[in-house]
């Protein structure tokens, strides 16, 4: 065995005996304590608006319950922590909905490009019945879904030139999430779509692995990838939203007035992180400007022609009939 690996092993061995031992919800002096995990650095909005529901929780709950929050992808993948929660050796933990299409197939009515008009459209879709539905969808897969944060809207970033239109993405490898929907986007577009962990990715970029990816600004300026990947195109091809769950198990183990406390803290931290999702963004694109990024926001008209293959494949679907309401939206 590696150096490498046993100083793996030994950082993560620790918390994966605590995590067994103790589930994802302990009682500590009479204290009930949920873990809740994410990949994401702890600068990130949405650390931020974990810590928010943390002091929430605490408050509604006069003390009675506290929110132990990992960032930093520390316990897992994302579909690793999906995949503890459904064991109940974790309490909760927020997902890209591309991550949830494993679990519940209608999510990927989000990674299908070019749905959403703008930011009004996707939020007051998420907060209908559409979007209430599919978190509701979680159930089946031991999950239960308690809201969604805004992740804002995807864009192109590469490390060999600007992606203007679906010809600079020919022939391009381009990281994706690991949704067979964003596979679809990118090799319809004549690329080779390459789902990569979001921790290797800054390797994968710098070494050539992959020549591009993309995501939303926040991100891609706090994982440094502009430093590799200095060209960004604003085309804002999907609205992913980010899914707060908790554990079914965890969730059941709770009284009705715990459960009532949590979900309160949920909704304070969605209102505090819609609120700072923005500027953030905003805050991000000058920042990566700044450090002599330049961004481009190029013709969006090509790009909608070229995944119309896409959106025509779900007709007579489920998820096709969810896409015909939203234009109507």
């Amino acid at each position: 065995m590696g150096k490498f690996m046993r100083a793996l092993i030994g950082k993560l061995l620790p918390v994966a005996l605590g995590l067994m031992l103790l589930g994802g919800c302990h009682q500590e002096s009479k204290v009930t304590v949920l873990r809740m995990a994410h990949t994401l650095d702890s600068k990130h909005v949405v650390h931020q608006s974990m810590e928010y529901m943390a002091q929430r929780l605490e408050l509604y709950s006069g003390g009675q319950m506290r929110l132990m929050i990992y960032p930093n992808g520390q316990l897992g993948t994302e579909r690793e922590l999906v995949e503890l929660l459904q064991i109940g050796s974790l309490a909760m933990t927020k997902v890209s909905a591309s991550t949830l299409e494993g679990f519940v197939p209608q999510m990927q009515l989000f990674s299908i490009p070019y749905v959403f008009k703008d930011r009004d459209q996707f939020w007051r879709v998420l907060d209908s019945d559409i979007g209430q539905n599919l978190l509701a969808q979680t159930r089946p897969a031991h999950l239960i879904g308690l809201g969604y944060y805004d992740a804002g809207s995807r864009s192109f970033y590469s490390s060999k030139g600007f992606i203007q239109s679906p010809a600079d993405i020919k022939g391009k490898k381009i990281r994706v999430l690991n949704s067979p929907t964003a596979v679809k986007m990118i090799n319809t577009m004549g690329g080779a779509a390459t789902p990569i962990a979001w921790g290797e990715l800054y390797a994968a970029l710098q070494q050539g692995v992959v020549d591009g990816a993309e995501n939303n600004p926040p991100s891609y300026y706090l994982s440094h990838h502009y430093e590799v990947a200095p060209y960004y195109s604003l085309d804002e091809h999907s609205f992913v939203p980010d899914v707060i769950l908790a554990s079914q198990k965890v969730w059941d183990s709770l009284n009705p007035q715990q459960q009532k406390w949590l979900r309160q803290a949920v909704d304070d931290s969605i209102v505090f992180e819609k609120n700072l999702w923005q500027k953030a963004s905003d805050d991000a694109i000058k920042a990566v400007e700044a450090k002599g990024v330049e961004v481009i926001r190029p013709d969006k008209a090509p790009f909608i022609a070229a995944v119309k293959p896409i959106h025509d494949s779900f007709k007579g679907t489920a998820v096709g009939r969810l896409l015909e309401r939203i234009k109507t939206m």
